[in-house]
């Protein structure tokens, strides 16, 4: 079935949805990378990227936060893009883990395999799995480029946030040498680690994850630069990636009650796809226990209710003048 949404009711309700949340309480900034627990609480910005190029935004769509855990789906394209979907699901996997991003358990009970490339431990792997391979600066260059071609300009290192992280990365660095230990990691294990660490301290906007989002949204085609970033045909499974791990042991309870693939990070952003219609992003630094943003969910969650657009109802959506 076709549904039809004006674009002055599209605007009207990301409007509208500000409005409505941006007084929310609830939450707290992460206080376990000493960076993000400074953010200012109150930042709260909602952006959409049409296929077309225009952006819908409201409120902090242009301040400047951490991509933290986003970032997964970003390198994931990229080993994609490198390797091809047979061996992302041979050398990592695409199963939910059903426990938290940092889980070492996960690894245990999976019996050495990573799950997927959006929980830590599969991150991991994905950047040790970047080509070229033993070339670390090499490696980040193509982490950088593959970031720039989906949010259609290049982000920021925010340097003091890599120090932070980088200094509390214990788990992580448990994390990579279990791997090591299980065959599970293709590279240097403390040259994964600092690749993972550097891309979750990019510095993104709401616009420039809405941007990402319409990217995949738009079969690999970035609507504001018109450049295909991967071909159309990974789409579906970079989204299912996304829808099924996204929101990591709450992401059932997100699907049901949202209907928009999306995945999480604890700087506070939000990016989430309706495939071919449009991306949406949402940024507010307050998190619920399990490290998601908890305006940026609301958010999302009332953009989608009010237009009445769900990844399952099997409608394709036009958006018109």
């Amino acid at each position: 079935m076709k549904q039809t949404i004006k674009l002055s009711d599209l605007k009207a309700v990301v409007a509208e949805a500000h409005e409505k949340l941006k007084g929310m309480k609830g939450g707290a900034n992460a206080d376990y990378i000493p960076f993000l627990a400074k953010i200012d609480p109150n930042l709260f910005g909602i952006a959409i990227s049409l296929p077309s190029g225009e952006i819908i935004e409201a409120g902090d769509t242009n301040y400047v936060f951490g991509i933290e855990s986003i970032s997964k789906v970003h390198t994931a394209i990229l080993v994609l893009r490198q390797y091809g979907a047979e061996a992302l699901l041979e050398k990592i996997g695409a199963d939910a883990t059903g426990l938290p991003f940092n889980s070492i358990m996960a690894i245990l009970l999976e019996k050495d395999h990573p799950s997927t490339p959006l929980v830590n431990s599969g991150a991991i792997a994905a950047d040790s799995m970047v080509k070229p391979v033993g070339d670390s600066n090499s490696k980040w260059s193509a982490i950088i480029d593959n970031m720039t071609d989906l949010c259609g300009s290049e982000p920021i290192l925010q340097d003091e946030l890599y120090k932070s992280e980088t200094a509390t990365n214990f788990n992580n660095r448990s994390i990579a040498w279990l791997l090591k230990n299980y065959d599970r990691i293709y590279d240097d294990p403390d040259m994964a680690l600092d690749l993972y660490t550097r891309q979750c301290s990019m510095g993104v906007t709401a616009k420039q994850l809405a941007i990402s989002g319409c990217t995949i949204a738009n079969k690999g085609k970035n609507p504001v630069t018109g450049k295909q970033v991967f071909d159309e045909n990974l789409a579906p499974q970079i989204i299912s990636l996304i829808a099924t791990v996204g929101f990591y042991e709450h992401t059932g309870d997100w699907l049901y009650t949202s209907g928009i693939p999306a995945k999480t990070g604890v700087g506070g952003g939000v990016m989430g796809i309706l495939p071919g219609a449009f991306g949406i992003a949402a940024f507010a630094p307050p998190l619920d226990e399990a490290g998601n943003s908890v305006k940026a969910q609301a958010a999302i969650k009332y953009i989608a209710q009010k237009l009445k657009v769900n990844v399952f109802n099997g409608n394709s959506i036009e958006i018109t003048e």
